[in-house]
């Protein structure tokens, strides 16, 4: 069956904070701890930081823990000197969850992640700033920024354009002024895109039940 924006409707209002700032990865055929030694991430200043007062730090992390160990960091406002993430198995797939940062879409961290295999990420910041990506064995195949899905680059910008068009974006039309509810469309049709090519479905429960491991990676 393929998704739409209408199966995702739910992300806003089930994780309104969440929703505010992320970054959601999905790559194929490696694990957890595939991705934080992939990474060279490390848990150290995690677990010093956080296990006294974060139940199973840095394994089994829950998805509210996530949130709330990302504005624990050494830095100004709580923030890491690296990537925080999370990353949880969801069959052959692994999905990494990055409240308010962005690696999953900067091509310097997941070009590498994604050789041998599939990796696909949305973004979005507390400006509303959104991204999306699809990369191929280190190759960048597809990326926009989901209001204006018109406009696309990457080495093969049209090969998921009926994935797109079944998603629920309009490809053809001119952008305007943004609703409230333009925004929750777009960002189901970007969850729903991701499906489509992953063939993942994330849901709420799937998505707030996950275990995560819990750990920092290095900026280039």
């Amino acid at each position: 069956m393929t998704a739409t924006a209408d199966d995702y409707l739910w992300f806003f209002d089930r994780f309104p904070a969440l929703g505010e700032a992320y970054c959601l990865t999905l790559v194929s055929g490696l694990g957890p701890g595939d991705v934080v030694e992939r990474l060279g991430a490390t848990s150290d200043e995690l677990v010093a930081r956080c296990a006294e007062w974060l139940d199973d730090v840095p394994h089994g992390m829950s998805l509210d823990d996530l949130g709330e160990a990302a504005m624990a960091g050494p830095g100004e406002y709580g923030m890491w000197d690296g990537h925080f993430f999370g990353a949880a198995a969801l069959g052959d797939w692994c999905l990494i969850v990055e409240p308010n940062d962005s690696m999953g879409v900067d091509a310097a961290i997941a070009g590498p992640l994604s050789e041998g295999r599939r990796l696909v990420s949305h973004f979005r910041n507390v400006n509303a700033v959104k991204r999306f990506h699809w990369m191929e064995d280190g190759e960048l195949r597809l990326r926009f920024e989901p209001p204006f899905a018109a406009t696309r680059h990457g080495a093969d910008p049209d090969g998921a354009v009926e994935a797109m068009r079944l998603a629920g974006f309009d490809l053809e039309g001119e952008p305007g002024c943004f609703t409230v509810d333009d925004v929750r469309r777009h960002t189901g049709a970007v969850f729903a895109l991701a499906e489509n090519l992953t063939g993942v479905r994330l849901t709420p429960e799937l998505l707030a039940g996950s275990a995560y491991l819990g750990a920092v990676a290095p900026r280039p």
